[in-house]
């Protein structure tokens, strides 16, 4: 098997489990739910129903962006995980406006009901919280050997879950212990804050590749140290990038020796590309070869 299909297999393995786990920790949360009456358990049953949603259309994007290009998509299709990423902070981010609501209108009513059955959603909790260790440990395991940025952004994301997990189990005790019942809602509108933060930031990532941002300046400061040594490139220029998903497309212009054969230019390229390969494996590289010294023809783009 391959090492492109490798990676395929276990991205998508860390997708299945990823849903696997949201579909089973909604199910718990729900039923804890039911047994408790706590905000602050349907803050985490909200999160967990939004991670399934994430993990789904990331699962979705995986196998969808793992296609190979074609005559449709030409640069292949790793704009889907762009796409699939926009949409899941804009559901977070009504999921988040909806559980500060409900957490304010209580704290701002003064009456709110002390949770019952507090056991019962502990034990959901920690129940939660160990499913969720489980998942992130697989999921960095996968992204460590397939470098897939679905799979890392999701392992980000299940391990913030951990926080309102936490803050949960705290709000269901001083319930209990302490009968302070606005600790609930308080704990409800700190994770709904948390679930606001985190879409802003997925959203914000999803749009700066869908609008072409460049790639991060450790990349663009590393192919040019790259290009800058590789033996015979006298000099380079424009060095474009675009992220596009999980993937970087990088332009380069080399300045290469005029009187060498075209053998030895293409030699000189394709080495160049490869190193670059080696450094960041996901990207697309393409390099354009020019004569030291070539002046711009005054029809050519100055730009």
């Amino acid at each position: 098997m391959s090492d492109a299909a490798t990676n395929t297999r276990l991205n998508l393995s860390a997708g299945l489990l990823s849903c696997a786990v949201a579909l089973a920790l909604v199910v718990a949360k729900l039923w804890a739910l039911g047994q408790t009456g706590s905000l602050a358990i349907a803050a985490t049953l909200a999160d967990s129903a939004m991670d399934l949603m994430m993990s789904l259309a990331a699962l979705a994007a995986i196998a969808y962006a793992a296609k190979p290009a074609d005559d449709d998509h030409n640069f292949g299709h790793t704009s889907a995980e762009d796409l699939a990423a926009l949409g899941q902070s804009l559901i977070i981010l009504a999921s988040s406006g909806v559980i500060a609501t409900a957490a304010i209108w209580r704290l701002w009513q003064g009456d709110a009901a002390l949770p019952r059955n507090e056991a019962s959603g502990i034990a959901v909790v920690v129940f939660s919280i160990v499913l969720t260790l489980g998942l992130v440990i697989w999921q960095r395991r996968v992204a460590a050997l397939t470098d897939n940025p679905v799979v890392k952004a999701d392992s980000l994301h299940y391990l913030g879950d951990l926080i309102p997990n936490v803050g949960a189990i705290v709000a269901l005790w001083a319930s209990s212990a302490l009968g302070l019942a606005q600790v609930d809602s308080v704990v409800a509108l700190g994770a709904a804050l948390l679930l606001a933060v985190g879409a802003l930031r997925i959203g914000r990532g999803a749009w700066d590749a869908l609008m072409d941002r460049q790639a991060d300046p450790e990349m663009i400061a590393g192919i040019t140290a790259i290009a800058r040594e590789f033996e015979g490139v006298r000099g380079f220029h424009d060095l474009k990038t675009r992220r596009a998903g999980s993937r970087v497309f990088v332009n380069l212009h080399i300045e290469l020796d005029g009187a060498q054969s075209l053998d030895a230019a293409h030699a000189i390229g394709a080495g160049l590309r490869r190193a670059i390969l080696h450094t960041y494996p996901r990207a697309d590289v393409l390099i354009h070869k020019d004569p030291v010294g070539v002046q711009k023809h005054p029809d050519d783009p100055q730009a």
